[in-house]
């Protein structure tokens, strides 16, 4: 069971990995309707070993390509060797877990100061009057 290092400390196990060989998208030509030159890897993201929160952020950076299983589909057809595609799929979804181990700061929110209030006010008076002089003039 061989594993497929992903970052300094968290790697996948390559039996998770299944790729099947379908027929390419676009325009046809000589060759390319026999055959079978876009990869599709699939990677099951609920049977592996990551931790919960890449798992769970994994789930929420994949969108539409997780299925409800909880696996994770890549589609890759931009080459016409198969070989290529497979590579590009491969480092496709080492880059999305690579991007999932990835922890965001937590947003503190901040009030805005009084002079940036202040700034505020007055910028929005003077657009007021700048639109307030375009107006046709009342006699009264």
């Amino acid at each position: 069971m061989a594993r497929l290092p992903v970052t300094r400390s968290l790697s996948i196990e390559d039996d998770l990995i299944d790729y099947t060989a379908t027929r390419s998208g676009g325009a046809g030509g000589q060759h390319v309707n026999t055959t079978d030159s876009a990869v599709i890897l699939r990677f099951d993201v609920a049977a592996s070993d990551l931790p919960e929160r890449v798992k769970e952020r994994l789930a929420v950076l994949a969108g539409s390509r997780m299925t409800a299983a909880g696996v994770l589909v890549l589609r890759s057809e931009g080459s016409r060797s198969q070989h290529v595609n497979r590579q590009e799929a491969l480092e496709r979804l080492v880059a999305l877990i690579q991007e999932s181990t990835v922890v965001q700061a937590k947003r503190r929110p901040t009030r805005p100061t009084r002079a940036s209030q202040t700034r505020r006010v007055d910028a929005k008076k003077g657009r007021s009057g700048v639109k307030a002089g375009r107006k046709k003039p009342t006699f009264d």
